[in-house]
């Protein structure tokens, strides 16, 4: 279990149930998130803890939208975006080796829908 997940996602009920009552609507349709797969949080996790810690709120029966960003590393030599092939750092287009990136450690609320 991981238990990371818990308080980023009461931070999530939290931001949506004030995007909420800002609208002045009744209740949260649908949360959009972008965790990418180096964000060191697991979007399964997050959902399980979202239906829990939402009951009773504004939140709760809310869809959770998650969409993954893989991790990518980039071709100091040709500016290449590559996912990492297994056991390789090689540049598919040239051959050199790629350095790490910020690409897979996004986080965010992408959209919050309420009614």
């Amino acid at each position: 279990m991981h238990m990371h997940e818990y308080p980023i996602t009461m931070q999530i009920v939290k931001i949506a149930e004030k995007a909420c009552l800002d609208a002045q609507a009744g209740s949260v349709k649908k949360i959009s998130l972008v965790v990418g797969d180096r964000s060191g949080f697991i979007g399964e996790s997050i959902d399980m803890y979202f239906r829990a810690i939402s009951k009773g709120t504004r939140c709760e029966g809310a869809e959770i939208e998650i969409r993954r960003v893989e991790a990518k590393v980039r071709c100091p030599a040709c500016g290449e975006l590559f996912k990492r092939p297994l056991m390789s750092f090689a540049c598919p287009s040239c051959g050199t080796d790629g350095e790490p990136t910020d690409t897979g450690k996004e986080f965010y609320i992408e959209e919050i829908e309420v009614e």
